[in-house]
């Protein structure tokens, strides 16, 4: 594993673009640039008004001349003699930087540490004389209180009246410092604008350059301290302290600055910290406020870099072994001196030393390949990391055939866009520029955003995408290479977040022109970032279908302060400004939060090309944001008690990326690790969805070997899926809002080796992918049959056939032969069918016995191929539990292909296919039975009969000497016998050493196999994790039994609905399960032949153990999901009310209103919270006596889980805040009567025993499954005492099960 520092890694990602160290200024549209230092050219963030939303951020470059609207294309800067500087105080830390002469820098291999980061502990010092060891983290939402109980009269003098979680939430920074028992002794938060009313947020750059002198803040390098606390006696320590990590935290802060009203004194603590700054002459905010400033110089410098001499080994070989034992191995002890001794014009090497000792290294080589990169990446924004030449051919050639006119109306469909020295079109009137001092401001606009956006925008989009599809076209560049690469660098892990020191001493190694750097600008006429920002308005949806608060408190925003990122183009040279762009754009639009949506492939008019993707750069620092289950509501029966249409309308699903000013300085763990996935199955997709979603973590090197990519590219509800029945554990809005094309690169085709020394994997015998580790989960596929040439002419029945079948078929495939393992092989059955059959007259077989066939079979009269021409033959079974495993189900499934026309045969086994003319396609089959042999004409033939692993997966892993036992073996943790290589879904088995041949991952949810496939590598990865806990001894050998549940769902003939959720377990017959004396209680209404079929199974635990449903109307599978492992009385008291036959049909029971909230995603918050306040308060059954109280109805909790989510919940009544009893709850959007009696307490019944009616039952007394007992509002009758204590503990043992 590769982690690289934060800081580090932010400015050394892969071919990552930024300018050469230059500084930065923002500043709102219409404010004066300010003249930077030797009358430099400035950069500025300028905002127009563009229709109703915040329209281009551009900013103006050093000295160029190209003037571009908004989507326009993008052409390199001028070239220019001079060294140019920026108003700033530190200069910037680029990877690939552009020069205005020109030089680049891309970054190569990169030594970097592997270690975990461990907290840094510091010892500071009372005014008594104390002394405490203490280290700092980021502050979190529970340390609210600590900071109250930390408050001062001080405080409030200071800082004013704070809400110190409001102020926490909308903070860019905080930290806090604890002792070695973990309690805070000090707080601080800092915001990226004043602390104090003094000026607009987004102008008080422009306030202080007029007040102050010698002001060098800006909003890149300063941030304001708006709170800090501490223990009174260690105050001072803590002040220095926090400052201190401030600066370490963040590499670009410079300034931390600090307003306190003018007649007050910095209390004790930070009068040590902070110095006066002085007013400028005439200013009257003296008289007010006093600015105070802390520097960054005395707490932690910037490092001094120089030359590398003979003299810094010593000093650097520690930190070289320390972090790269590969290297030491790979070459000499003494590899690090022989670079530093070998210097010359192209070979450079650099220190940089904190008190005369070398902390850091980095071995610079101006000799670089650049051809080789032209291979592999889009180089036209860095002009290809050359030289400009004249002969550099940037545009597509013309073709001279095409009239004028044509030509001009195809003109932006010609061009590529490239990076150019030519000007481009001067643009209108209404966008002129206006010069000034070398910098070109772009005037207000008020233009309609959709013009914006899908004139430009998309006419933009529109050429690259047909010029790379179409075209291909490929700049050639003559000139010399004009890049040097980072070698080998290493730096003391102390030191780490001032990496970028180096860059400013590195750029003067390679004096060939003058470096020229930019942001979110326009460079002279010539926009090189751009940004459109809206105001969000669908925040409900947004909360209601993501879970976003997981990094926000909604409530603590107001509605403008959400907003969409509806455009966001930055030239990559100036990506590693991506972060303060952000942040600016959060400043100067007045925005908290922003959001960006990734539209799936087949939604229309969505950029999904990456030439044309607007979010190449700002998506690396967004987190994707996990969307939330949705209950599917029964609109008619609730009425107007329904949610509004902001919750359940139906719109486009999209994934959701999200930024906010707490997360600007959040950084991630970069994880370098080539993880590699070979099969885009249910397990496989699972995985890399944990990997993805994990905010902390940054996987940069996820890879997915598939037949065919990624799933989710079809259209919802495409026909061809029918074809195979559905896991239901990813649905086509779940692909579309997880986005894996944005974070998983993906290597169409099929593994065929697997290099174990040399860690790689071979693809289609051609391609090699490299791994540090792989993840097998291919699962198992139809293989096609092998016949077994049984002679039919001489009458052969099974007996002598059976010992022939079955076997893996080593002929050509016929080409009218179909196997069917995933929806690209259902699309191509699909067309194959439409062109080829339909029209025809003649058969199709289908061949198996799994239940695909049936919804295969109900898929071809769904195409309107007659019954009559459909042929199902079943080959014996292998075990006694069919594929449905329902009597009356298949029954009814029988009665519909016999009336559908389709004939059936039983226990037939292939035993030959002709061929007619064409050898490529079957023409008849024949098959052996029990009695005599059958013929059939044939025309299509689609399998179902073999189910194992690949050919070709089941070699390569074998010859790479994998433990192979008719399945990959794997041990309790996924790991094969390489560490390197892990599997997991039906692929594999347990070794057998557990004794556990009948359980495998065949058993289990898919979904939650890759989830636990994750989880147990996220600890190598993820240095927050806490470490795994060893199993108690003796438990080692037991393999773990998963929990959720099984599911199988599709359309059966008929038009059928069929759904199936069971517990994990090794298939039984049913008629078996039945007859075992604690199988629970059955709940069945309707028939299967009516199609309004609803099986329920209770456990003997109460608790829902299975779900069949068979019906001919659509049902909302995911709300009955949500049903498997609930408990009986959750559902409404389902015991009492089936025995008091109020329960007909269990299709309406579950679409009444009660039935919403636990279909919620939320529930399972509640059940835990009820768990937790009611177990403690139950009398141990020893204790009890006949007038012992019963546990009380813990109303507070279900109200108040009603009210925070009343959005989706409005069926329900609503409790006052301050009053839980029933008798103070009024009705939602509906008025009355939407609840069934005793509604209220449903969401309680989980964990109490509130008072119950004795109900006599004439045929047993006491027998709770004949529903003796009812939960009641009312007590009819004191219970005997052992009644009382079988009754509670009975709901304190469901307590501990559910």
């Amino acid at each position: 594993m590769r982690c690289f520092p934060a800081a580090v890694d932010a400015i050394l990602s892969p071919l990552r673009a930024s300018s050469a160290p230059q500084p930065l200024t923002s500043r709102s549209a219409g404010a004066r640039c300010c003249q930077s230092n030797g009358g430099a050219s400035p950069v500025a963030v300028e905002r127009s008004e563009v229709g109703e939303s915040s329209a281009p951020s551009v900013a103006a470059l050093g000295s160029g001349a190209v003037s571009a609207r908004c989507g326009r294309r993008l052409s390199a800067p001028s070239h220019s003699s001079g060294r140019r500087a920026f108003r700033f105080v530190r200069e910037s830390r680029p990877l690939a930087a552009w020069r205005s002469g020109r030089e680049q820098l891309w970054a190569g291999d990169v030594a970097l540490r592997d270690t975990v980061r461990v907290p840094e502990m510091t010892t500071i010092t009372s005014l008594r004389g104390h002394t405490e060891v203490v280290h700092t983290r980021r502050t979190e939402a529970h340390d609210v209180s600590a900071f109250v109980g930390l408050f001062t009269h001080f405080t409030e003098d200071i800082f004013g009246r704070i809400d110190v979680a409001y102020l926490l939430e909308k903070s860019t920074f905080a930290l806090t410092l604890c002792n070695e028992k973990d309690e805070a002794i000090a707080h601080a938060i800092f915001l990226d604008y004043p602390n104090w009313n003094i000026t607009d947020q987004s102008d008080w750059e422009s306030f202080l350059n007029k007040n102050y002198v010698n002001n060098k803040c800006t909003p890149l390098n300063t941030l304001f301290m708006h709170l800090f606390v501490a223990k009174e006696e260690y105050a001072a320590g803590c002040s220095q302290e926090i400052v201190r990590r401030a600066f370490i935290a963040i590499p670009e802060l410079q300034f931390i600055l600090l307003f306190i009203p003018a007649d007050e004194n910095l209390e004790p603590g930070l009068d040590s910290v902070f110095e006066k700054m002085t007013t400028a002459p005439g200013s009257t905010v003296a008289k007010t406020f006093t600015l105070l400033v802390c520097p960054r110089h005395p707490y932690h410098p910037q490092l001094h870099v120089r030359k590398a001499r003979l003299e810094d080994y010593d000093d650097l070989m520690p930190i070289w072994t320390r972090q790269s034992e590969i290297l030491k191995e790979t070459y000499s002890e003494y590899f690090l001196a022989d670079i530093i001794a070998r210097q010359d014009e192209e070979n450079q090497a650099v220190v940089c030393e904190d008190g005369g000792t070398a902390v850091g290294f980095m071995s610079l080589c101006s000799q670089v390949d650049v051809s080789l990169f032209h291979e592999s990446f889009d180089l036209r924004l860095f002009h290809g990391l050359c030289k400009p030449h004249p002969e550099d051919i940037l545009r597509v050639p013309k073709e001279p055939s095409i009239p004028e006119d044509e030509d001009k109306s195809n003109q932006k469909s010609q061009e590529a866009e490239t990076v150019s020295s030519q000007n481009l079109d001067d643009i209108s009137d209404e966008d002129a520029a206006v010069q000034k001092d070398g910098v070109i401001t772009i005037s207000h606009t008020k233009l309609p955003l959709d013009d914006v956006i899908h004139a430009d925008f998309h006419a933009s989009a529109t050429s690259l995408l047909e010029v790379e599809e179409k075209d291909t076209f490929h700049p050639v560049y003559r000139g010399a290479s004009n890049a040097f690469c980072i070698r080998l660098f290493c730096i003391n892990e102390k030191y780490e977040t001032r990496s970028l020191d180096f860059l400013h001493y590195v750029f003067k190694l390679f004096p060939d022109g003058t470096p020229v750097q930019a942001f979110v600008a326009e460079v002279l006429d010539q926009i090189v970032g751009i940004s459109v920002v809206r105001d969000e308005m669908d925040t409900v949806y947004i909360q209601t279908h993501y879970n976003i608060e997981d990094f926000i408190h909604f409530n603590d925003y107001q509605q403008e302060e959400h907003g969409e990122l509806y455009h966001f183009v930055l030239n990559p040279i100036f990506r590693h400004y991506t972060k303060h762009f952000l942040k600016e754009i959060l400043r100067l639009a007045h925005k908290s939060s922003l959001y960006y949506p990734i539209y799936p492939q087949y939604v229309e008019g969505k950029f999904q090309n990456p030439f044309a993707h607007s979010l190449t750069s700002a998506l690396h620092y967004m987190v994707p944001v996990r969307p939330r289950r949705q209950i599917v509501y029964p609109l008619e029966e609730l009425g107007i008690n329904a949610p509004s249409e902001q919750v359940s309308k139906d719109q486009p699903r999209y994934a959701l990326n999200h930024i906010n000013r707490k997360l600007i300085m959040e950084s991630k763990v970069s994880v370098n690790s080539r993880i590699v996935v070979v099969g885009a199955s249910d397990v496989g997709i699972s995985f890399l969805e944990t990997l993805v979603f994990c905010p902390h973590l940054k996987f940069n090197n996820l890879t997915l070997i598939s037949t065919h990519g990624l799933p989710g590219k079809d259209l919802p509800g495409s026909k061809h899926r029918r074809f195979l029945i559905n896991s239901h554990c990813f649905n086509d809005e779940d692909y579309a809002q997880m986005s894996l094309c944005s974070w998983v690169n993906v290597v169409v085709g099929k593994m065929t080796g697997i290099n174990r020394s040399a860690k790689y994997v071979v693809v289609s015998n051609e391609r090699k992918v490299p791994y540090d580790y792989l993840i097998l989960c291919t699962g198992q596929n139809y293989q096609v049959p092998s016949p077994t040439g049984a002679d039919t002419s001489k009458l052969p029945t099974n007996r002598e056939a059976i010992s022939k079948w079955p076997q893996r078929y080593t002929g050509k495939i016929p080409s009218n032969h179909f196997i069917l393992n995933d929806d690209q092989d259902c699309l191509k059955a699909m067309d194959w069918l439409k062109e080829n059959f339909i029209s025809s007259k003649g058969n199709v077989i289908v061949y198996g016995n799994t239940i695909d066939i049936y919804t295969t079979v109900e898929t071809f009269l769904s195409l309107g191929i007659d019954g009559s021409r459909i042929h199902l033959v079943q080959p014996p079974l292998s075990s006694n539990v069919t594929c449905l495993n329902n009597n009356e189900i298949e029954s009814a499934v029988q009665e519909a292909l016999s009336e559908a026309g389709v004939s059936v045969y039983y226990d037939s086994i292939l035993a030959q296919w002709g061929k007619g003319d064409d050898p490529d396609l079957i023409t008849c089959a024949a098959f052996t039975t029990n009695t005599k042999p059958f013929q059939l004409q044939c025309s299509a033939f689609f399998s179902f009969a073999c189910k194992r692993v690949d050919y070709e997966t089941f070699k390569a892993i074998n010859d790479a000497c994998l433990v192979f036992d008719g399945k990959l073996v794997i041990d309790t943790e996924f790991h094969t016998n390489d560490v390197s290589i892990r599997a997991a879904g039906p692929l594999t088995k347990y070794s057998r050493k557990y004794y556990a041949d009948e359980w495998t991952h065949s058993n289990f949810n898919s979904k939650e196999i890759g989830f636990e496939l994750a989880a147990s590598m996220l600890s190598l990865f993820d240095p927050t994790s806490q470490p795994l806990t060893k199993p108690p001894e003796g438990m080692d050998n037991l393999i773990p039994m998963y929990k959720g549940c099984k599911i199988q769902g599709g359309v059966l003939p008929r038009g059928y609905n069929y759904l199936h959720i069971s517990k994990p377990e090794v298939p039984v017959s049913l008629d078996l399960v039945l007859a075992l004396s604690d199988h629970g209680t059955e709940f069945i209404t309707g028939k299967a032949r009516d199609g309004n079929y609803f099986r329920m199974h209770i456990n003997k635990y109460s608790m829902v153990d299975s779900i069949t449903c068979f019906s001919k109307e659509p049902f909302p599978v995911s709300n009955y999901i949500c049903l498997y492992g609930q408990h009986e009385r959750l559902l409404n008291d389902l015991y009492y009310r089936w025995n008091e036959g109020q329960i007909t049909d269990l299709y309406s029971y579950f679409r009444e209103p009660w039935s919403m909230a636990i279909y919620h995603d939320r529930f399972i918050d509640l059940k835990k919270e009820l768990r937790q306040i009611l177990l403690p308060e139950q009398v141990p059954p020893e204790r009890q006596t006949e007038d012992s109280p019963l546990p009380p109805l813990p109303a507070g909790p279900a109200v108040r889980y009603l009210l925070r989510h009343g959005a989706q919940l409005p069926m329900y009544a609503r409790g006052h805040p301050k009053k839980e009893k029933s008798e103070h709850l009024e009705m939602g959007r509906g008025g009355s009567g939407v609840r069934p009696q005793r509604q209220e307490a449903m969401v309680c019944q989980l964990l109490t025993s509130p008072r119950m009616e004795k109900k006599r039952n004439n045929s047993s007394a006491g027998s709770h499954a004949s529903g003796e007992w009812q939960i009641g509002d009312k007590s009819s009758y004191k219970l005997p005492v052992e009644a009382r204590r079988k009754r509670i503990n009975t709901c304190r043992f469901r307590a501990c099960t559910c």
